[in-house]
């Protein structure tokens, strides 16, 4: 009698891949991205590569390409811990387009990239559910994507999420700071509330379960965890009104990771400081409660977050109330929270 082969066939599934899991997802993210479409998207989702008809901007003088690309970081853990996966992806989108805006681009298209233990489907058209309203608040196309299934390498129930955007601006209208002078105010733009920086710190002040972030606070008016995930402001239609308007921005800047005091010195030219005075704007109560319970120094504070501010711009004195409409159109708070002076190049908050 000869003895049975018990050797098990082995295939990609068994591996921890599973394709089928791979088409369900882009069948169910499908309705989603097509809200993102633009007339110049030439290729449809699911080929090898994304097509973007340049024709619209060919009448520019010196069309410049501008690029930007970031993740969500460790705030991803907060989506992973509250089980809510359909607002990170606004931070991916807002974290790459407020940059190229703040260079005076209008964001194009954008393409994500998501890298998972398992993949599960419907979490996976979360996700881009949350992309797609990102793309859909700054007008850009998602174009495509890629979903890595990682089986080994992250946790089945974890993910990372990054994204890649480009845009487009007239070489004469990229905001680069070289016009900027003394004299010039300083308008800020409301954030709602961390964004997506410094969440590492977060995650020491804050216990991290269930219980911690579903905690109803007063002055917070929320839960903690409703607080922390809430998604990334985007300014896109906020500097195009400002454009529309006839204003010139002379220098812009993204409030990111480095805060104050890395991100506003990026906006100056040599010879120019900022003063932005920090009672000039309400600073949000999430920034109040992490210092106090974290017991950190304001100044790391400010070196940390945007402490309520998500945008810097810089105009000519003339152009403040143009400004501050444009800004409020756009459906933005804006702050007039300082001036411009002459000196070394850097940034004093008072």
């Amino acid at each position: 009698m000869t003895g049975e082969n018990t050797e098990e066939i082995m295939d990609y599934k068994k591996a921890g891949v599973d394709i089928e899991a791979g088409y369900k997802s882009v069948e169910l993210m499908k309705e989603h991205i097509a809200k993102t479409m633009r007339p110049e998207v030439l290729t449809n989702i699911g080929g090898f590569s994304g097509a973007f008809s340049m024709g619209k901007f060919k009448d520019m003088e010196k069309p410049t390409l501008v690029s930007g690309t970031d993740g969500v970081g460790t705030k991803l853990k907060l989506a992973f811990l509250m089980d809510q996966h359909d607002t990170v992806g606004i931070d991916c989108v807002a974290m790459c387009v407020n940059d190229i805006a703040c260079a005076g681009g209008e964001p194009l298209f954008f393409l994500d990239y998501i890298a998972c233990g398992k993949n599960y489907p419907e979490k996976i058209a979360q996700i881009v559910k949350g992309v797609a309203t990102g793309c859909e608040q700054s007008d850009a196309a998602l174009i495509g994507g890629e979903t890595a299934e990682m089986p080994g390498f992250y946790p089945e129930d974890e993910y990372d999420l990054a994204g890649f955007a480009v845009g487009i601006v007239d070489e004469k209208d990229l905001i680069t700071g070289k016009d900027l002078k003394e004299g010039d105010v300083l308008i800020g733009m409301a954030s709602s509330g961390v964004h997506s920086n410094g969440f590492s710190l977060v995650r020491k002040v804050f216990e991290m379960t269930k219980e911690s972030l579903d905690t109803y606070y007063d002055e917070l008016g929320s839960t903690l965890g409703e607080a922390l995930i809430a998604p990334t402001k985007i300014y896109v239609k906020a500097l195009r009104c400002i454009k529309e308007s006839g204003v010139r921005v002379r220098a812009c800047s993204h409030i990111t990771g480095g805060g104050f005091y890395e991100n506003v010195p990026r906006m100056l030219g040599e010879g120019t400081r900022a003063v932005i005075k920090k009672d000039s704007y309400p600073i949000p109560p999430i920034f109040k409660l992490l210092a106090k319970t974290g017991q950190i120094e304001e100044k790391m504070m400010y070196n940390t977050y945007n402490m309520g501010l998500g945008m810097i711009v810089a105009v000519d004195a003339k152009d403040v109330d143009k400004t501050l409409e444009a800004i409020r159109k756009a459906g933005e708070q804006p702050y007039i929270v300082g001036e411009i002076e002459a000196g070394e190049k850097g940034v004093t908050l008072c």
